[in-house]
């Protein structure tokens, strides 16, 4: 029986080596075949290595650019946006970049948009594309409007509706400065009907007249929704107005005013309660729910931003809102912004339109909020300054500090600041309902 049982035994352990032997064969064969299909490398000579990497190069894609190169979207290129369009964005990129750091024009996005532009136009690399590094982040936060989104969140943790509650009328300033937007919607489709130049649909008007409302976000949050192509020049045009406030508002301002309107000292605003700040943005956001479901996204953000803030309870939450946060996100939304600056979309004739179309949206929401309040002072009560109204644009909180300067030019003890940021953050709410109108109708 015990010999029985050691045959069998020895048995099946020579079937289990046979069997261990078989495999490792197919394995190692398996393996010879796999590493002879990944072997794609041929070999080459020195000279033909050298001319490989020259032709790698960016100078040589420039020079005698591909004639079959893609743009991010995958379409076709001309040779001029390979070559010659690319250097000029280049160029621009390096203009940004002067602007931001020499000028301090809004150096937080400047740079960061600038630099996104640099790195959309380096070819080859493709790092717009959608695999690409630019590509990423703009697929991740502004095809689906976070990041404008999380910029309201963070600039309402850092506005104070004081001021408006305080004096509730300074809103008229902030809704009539929006008169720039619609104003230039109407003249961006006048160009469209009656020039062959430029070709804008509805919604492509509406995306570049938000500009005229100063507030980068909203127009960044609109242009993706309705003209993505004209994300970029639509970005650059009103984040460079918004910088430009202190060199574009005076000479409207005082254009418009009377010596004496501009020294016309304005009451001391009375106290706020906590609980005015509590109900305020509460009582907007339900507001905004029931008229207008499109803006609540921007509204609703930066309604809960301020409702923490003003809560007292969620210290942490707010600092992080104000800071963190919004200097996170401010670098992706820079860079995705950027990612828009390639030759192939930026160097078109429609960009000339878009950045003169944005000046005078952005003149005309100036003037109207100053003659807004003009019209105010024709009616009993007490006296607004005209000054302030031009700070109904939403350039938080430049337009207002530009307000109280050119007042302060006048009569040194007269203090505006305070009174301007009323229709300043009227104007940031306004903004808003003006993006969410012009989306619920051309979407």
């Amino acid at each position: 029986m015990k010999f029985i049982i050691i045959k069998l035994l020895t048995l099946m352990m020579l079937l289990s080596a046979t069997a261990i032997h078989a495999s490792t064969s197919s394995n190692a064969a398996s393996s010879e075949d796999s590493t002879h299909k990944e072997e794609t490398y041929q070999t080459q000579s020195f000279f033909d290595m050298i001319d490989g990497f020259l032709k790698s190069t960016g100078i040589n894609a420039l020079v005698n650019p591909n004639p079959n190169e893609m743009n991010s979207h995958g379409e076709a290129m001309s040779d001029f946006h390979k070559s010659w369009g690319r250097v000029i964005m280049i160029l621009i990129t390096f203009l940004l970049f002067y602007l931001a750091i020499a000028k301090g024009f809004e150096p937080l996005l400047l740079l960061p948009i600038g630099f996104g532009g640099l790195l959309a136009n380096i070819p080859i690399a493709n790092m717009a594309g959608p695999d690409g590094f630019l590509g990423i982040i703009y697929s991740m936060g502004l095809a689906n409007q976070l990041f404008p989104i999380l910029i309201f969140m963070g600039v309402g943790a850092m506005t104070d509706f004081g001021p408006l509650l305080s004096n509730p009328k300074t809103a008229l300033l902030g809704g009539a400065a929006q008169f720039g937007i619609f104003g230039t919607l109407v003249g961006a489709v006048a160009l469209a009907e009656y020039t062959s130049i430029f070709d804008f649909t509805l919604q492509q008007a509406s995306a570049i007249s938000i500009i005229g409302g100063a507030d980068g976000p909203t127009s960044i949050f609109i242009s993706t929704q309705l003209a993505p192509e004209l994300l970029g020049a639509i970005a650059v045009a009103s984040y460079s107005y918004m910088a430009m406030v202190p060199i574009i508002q005076p000479p409207i301002m005082r254009a418009l005013t009377t010596d004496a309107e501009r020294r016309i000292k304005m009451s001391t605003m009375r106290h706020v309660s906590r609980l005015e700040k509590l109900i305020f943005p509460i009582m907007v956001l339900v507001l905004a729910i029931l008229a207008l479901p499109e803006a609540t996204p921007l509204i609703g953000a930066f309604m809960f931003g301020n409702f923490l803030k003003e809560s007292g309870v969620v210290d942490r939450l707010s600092d992080t809102m104000q800071n963190a946060l919004i200097n996170i996100v401010t670098i992706f939304l820079g860079l995705a912004v950027g990612s828009k600056l390639a030759a192939d979309q930026f160097l078109v004739a429609d960009t000339l339109a878009i950045l003169a179309l944005g000046i005078v949206a952005f003149s005309v929401g100036t003037a109207a909020g100053i003659i807004m309040a003009k019209i105010m002072n024709l009616f009993p009560g007490s006296k607004v300054n005209p000054l302030i109204g031009s700070a109904g644009v939403s350039a938080v909180p430049m337009a207002a500090r530009v307000s109280n300067k050119v007042g302060m030019e006048y009569d040194r003890s007269n203090m505006l600041l305070m009174h301007a940021m009323g229709p300043n953050v009227a104007g940031v709410i306004g903004s808003a309902v003006a993006a969410g109108i012009l989306i619920s109708l051309f979407k």
